[in-house]
């Protein structure tokens, strides 16, 4: 009797539910949102116009306008070009509408400012600029402004880096290296050391001391992979395969930098806990394992410190 009490309710549920799950799908597969950033040319003539500016000069000259809280040779517009508003290359106007959202990198709810202050402790291997600085502040502000007119917590065309597919062939070290040499060593050296224009670099180290450490995002493979096959060469961007792509990403991934900022004892601990992602950190890479020779996170040795004097 009571199987067939009540059909109609039974029924009525089955189908709120497959709807509610069509739906959840549609909003999945809904089109990416078009958007362009305002031209520069509009930024106010006004105090929060000043701040605007000091935010673009902060994300474009770093060691510059924020060298207290850097750790290495990059500056913010290294990973996000075009200062910051160029698509598929992770703009700040994408980013600003994504946030508070939760990260699995640190297991909880994020807000936008903490998200930048992760890039100083990890990207730029430094120390996060406290909430309410100028700095952070002035970051805020740009990518505020940047984001103007656009919807919060929409899918924008562009936003991040591209998902790459994996290849048809396991990213390889020497293959990688043969593309670093074709497309890569003229700009950021033959041993990745970056190229310097007197005391600053005119493209970023990619691996060694005074690059991002293996705490950052972009240790990671297949975020590598992605950001290198949507913008580099630079000015050349989708030139390259998907697989030289992949290959390029694992062999600058496979060396040595910075260490953790979040080290737990040993490589190993820090790996089991910390790296269960597509990184070398961690692995025996031609007799040496990787995170075990980096020098402490935090920019203990900086070869842009020349730049503060």
């Amino acid at each position: 009797m009571t199987k067939t009490r009540f059909p109609a309710l039974r029924a009525l549920a089955f189908i709120l539910l497959t709807g509610l799950i069509a739906n959840v799908y549609a909003a999945d597969a809904a089109p990416a949102l078009q958007f362009t950033p305002p031209d520069e040319k509009d930024i106010p003539n006004d105090k929060f116009g000043d701040m605007i500016r000091l935010g673009r000069n902060i994300f474009t000259d770093t060691h510059q306008y924020a060298g207290a809280f850097t750790g290495n040779g990059l500056n913010c517009v290294n990973c996000h070009l075009d200062r910051g508003r160029l698509a598929h290359s992770s703009p700040l106007w994408s980013a600003y509408v994504s946030y508070p959202a939760f990260r699995k990198k640190t297991g909880s709810v994020s807000t936008y400012e903490e998200r930048l202050q992760g890039c100083f402790n990890y990207s730029m291997n430094g120390k996060a600029p406290p909430l309410g600085s100028k700095e952070l502040t002035a970051l805020v502000t740009y990518s505020y402004w940047l984001a103007t007119g656009a919807p919060t917590g929409k899918k924008l065309a562009g936003g991040g880096y591209p998902a790459l597919a994996k290849p048809p062939l396991a990213p390889d070290f020497e293959r990688g290296a043969k593309v670093y040499q074709a497309n890569c060593a003229i700009c950021h050296g033959a041993n990745g050391e970056g190229t310097r224009s007197g005391d600053r670099y005119a493209f970023p180290p990619l691996w060694g001391n005074d690059s991002y450490n293996w705490g950052a995002g972009m240790h990671r493979i297949n975020t590598a992979a992605s950001f290198i096959k949507a913008n580099m060469p630079l000015g050349q961007g989708n030139t390259l395969s998907d697989q030289n792509a992949w290959d390029v990403a694992a062999f600058v991934n496979s060396h040595e930098r910075p260490q953790d900022p979040r080290f737990i004892h040993t490589v190993a601990e820090t790996k089991k806990t910390l790296h269960d992602e597509d990184c070398s950190y961690g692995k025996d890479v031609n007799g040496q394992v990787l995170g075990s020779k980096s020098v402490p996170s935090g920019g203990t040795t900086r070869a842009h410190q020349a730049q503060k004097k």
